[in-house]
């Protein structure tokens, strides 16, 4: 009978719960079993955490009880992405070599939201240490996407964004080091962020030397919020972003109202949408619902827009260089040793090539021009609007579309459009944007200048506004099954 509660936002179902309308143990309860449900089909979870739920759950129902005030996600199933740690339950980061890892301390980022009520309902799986823009690795079973079964979700936190289209929670942690917030928010129709650099802290991942592959992509790599409404993501950030001592990339956050952020106008705004960068091969329907959600923004919104490339170039070799260069090659060279065939072929093949130390210098010195190209860019537009990806949903256990609106592309050239912002630090969403024909969600890019968080936000919550999705559901077409 409390099935439904779980087709509610974080917000709204929160709210039930500290009013004591519905207990946080019913709520999971529910969610556990819409997750048992429907976990046969989209395999999203790796480690799911139903005894911990339960126990977490029944906590916040004693604090109630007892005249404490809950948290601002009193009693909300939260799913966590698998290479995030959280204490005491299994972190695998996707690879054979930390099949049974279990982490003494939760994330900043979990020690946040559970330390606000939020419930673990588990967590979700990820390519082996998210060195992919899809889901499958060598541990579990591919997560699919919800909204065609034969689908990848995308990734890297692809289990995070195929959780949250198939309704078993309302809120999810990604990370996002090339794009894997807003890659499988694009592919499954929800809503992710990644804010500006600094913005929500991380440690241990990324940070903590005495894990390779873990301690990757340390000036790249965020956490983000994934949800299936803005504001429920404006909610997640006004718990996630603050400084902490085990981060020194982390910045004060007091310039960002979160929540009022979602009430500001556009009208008078000046917006540059680019449905290719110049140079990307774009999927025709990606290109045409891209193009007809942008121009909302001036018909509806009050926006001017103008359509115009930022002058960016591919730049997908210096991306792969970097990630390289943050990799902890010497300790991932020997997992690689230990585990042979057993590491995803492409992270092998990374780790065995003969990288050279101009090609990290060259690559650093290309990056710093990107941000300089963009920084100048972004000085004569407040945002901007892109397709989130070049194509929609592809079938699962392939890295990308070598073909693409009849060109013939590298398989990572679907991701053109997200890693650019990860050199840069700027903050980026992707909201869903429309469906294919064929029913495959659409996501729109939206940038934001360097720390203008709130202006994403607020960019995010207008478009949703005239074009709302959290009432279009796979379960309402037909793909989940009960």
């Amino acid at each position: 009978m409390f099935d439904e509660l779980l087709d509610k936002d974080a917000t709204a179902l929160a709210a039930l719960i500290r009013c004591g309308e519905v207990s946080a143990r019913e709520v999971a309860q529910a969610a556990i079993d819409r997750q048992q449900a429907r976990e046969p089909l989209i395999q999203a979870f790796c480690t799911p955490t139903p005894e911990l739920a339960l126990a977490q759950a029944d906590a916040v129902d004693a604090k109630r009880a007892s005249g404490q005030p809950l948290g601002a996600l009193a009693g909300v199933p939260l799913a966590v992405k698998d290479l995030i740690c959280t204490a005491g339950v299994k972190t695998t980061s996707g690879s054979v070599a930390y099949q049974d890892f279990v982490p003494e301390e939760d994330d900043i980022a979990v020690e946040r939201l559970l330390a606000a009520d939020a419930i673990l309902l588990g967590k979700t799986t990820a390519p082996e240490f998210g060195y992919s823009g899809v889901g499958h690795n060598p541990l579990f079973p591919s997560p699919r996407n919800p909204w065609d079964l034969s689908k990848t979700p995308g990734g890297s936190s692809a289990g995070s964004g195929a959780a949250l289209a198939a309704r078993m929670c309302p809120i999810a942690l990604g990370s996002d080091g090339g794009g894997s917030v807003r890659i499988p928010a694009a592919h499954c129709g929800v809503y992710g962020l990644k804010a500006s650099m600094g913005r929500v802290p991380l440690w241990p991942g990324c940070r903590d030397e005495r894990y390779p592959g873990v301690s990757s992509w340390e000036s790249l790599e965020h956490i983000g919020p994934m949800t299936r409404t803005v504001r429920d993501a404006a909610l997640m950030m006004s718990l996630l972003a603050g400084p902490d001592m085990r981060d020194r990339h982390s910045i004060p956050c007091s310039d960002v109202d979160w929540l009022a952020s979602l009430e500001k106008p556009l009208s008078g705004l000046r917006i540059a949408f680019s449905a290719d960068f110049g140079y990307v091969a774009v999927d025709s329907e990606v290109r045409r619902i891209t193009t007809e959600a942008a121009h909302r923004f001036s018909r509806e919104l009050g926006a001017e827009l103008e359509e115009v490339d930022p002058g960016i170039a591919d730049e997908a070799a210096t991306f792969s260089a970097l990630v390289a260069f943050e990799s902890d090659l010497t300790g991932m060279r020997k997992m690689q040793a230990e585990l042979g065939q057993r590491m995803s072929p492409h992270l092998s093949a990374m780790l065995q090539h003969d990288w050279r130390a101009e090609t990290f210098t060259d690559a650093n010195t290309q990056r710093k021009k990107i941000c300089n190209q963009l920084w100048r860019f972004m000085q004569r537009y407040d945002l901007l609007l892109s397709p989130t990806l070049a194509v929609p949903p592809f079938p699962l256990n392939m890295q990308g579309p070598e073909i693409i609106d009849g060109r013939m592309v590298r398989s990572d050239h679907w991701l053109s459009f997200c890693f650019p912002f990860n050199f840069t630090g700027q903050p980026a969403a992707s909201v869903p944007a429309g469906f294919t024909s064929d029913g495959l969600p659409v996501g729109l890019q939206i940038v934001g200048r360097h720390l203008d968080d709130g202006l994403v936000l607020a960019a995010s919550a207008a478009f949703e506004r005239i074009q709302p999705w959290n009432h279009i559901s796979p379960a309402s077409l037909g793909v989940v099954h009960e």
